[in-house]
């Protein structure tokens, strides 16, 4: 059975309109410490490892930063098999931030340490 999809327009509309989804943040490792934004109360699972405390009785949205949703989709389906109700966003976060949608900043992106020596006068 294929992980159905929400658009970014009625994940919107569901949001303004009181109707709170849990959001999960699907991205792989190097885009999501690459980047400084998630979606408003995002929570990260990658659908590796314990799958993080989610409340049943409410639809889970799971994005990701690929447009394809492969991410996505995969995470929802190990939410689906779990007994979750989820669902993936259309293009994920790369569309939500396009339409500039809400957001919020998390923790700053990891840099790679200095060269050695840089730091010297």
């Amino acid at each position: 059975m294929p992980v159905q999809r929400i658009s970014k327009e009625d994940l919107k509309q569901q949001l303004d309109g009181g109707i709170s989804p849990v959001l999960v943040d699907a991205r792989l490792k190097y885009p999501y410490e690459h980047s400084t934004v998630r979606l408003p109360g995002a929570i990260r699972f990658t659908g590796e490892g314990p799958i993080p405390s989610l409340p049943r009785d409410r639809e889970v949205v799971v994005y990701d930063s690929d447009p394809s949703e492969l991410a996505s989709s995969h995470v929802a389906a190990v939410l689906i098999r779990q007994g979750y109700r989820a669902v993936a966003l259309k293009g994920g976060i790369s569309e939500w931030l396009s339409a500039n949608l809400p957001t919020e900043t998390k923790a700053a992106p990891k840099q790679a340490p200095p060269e050695p020596g840089a730091l010297k006068g």
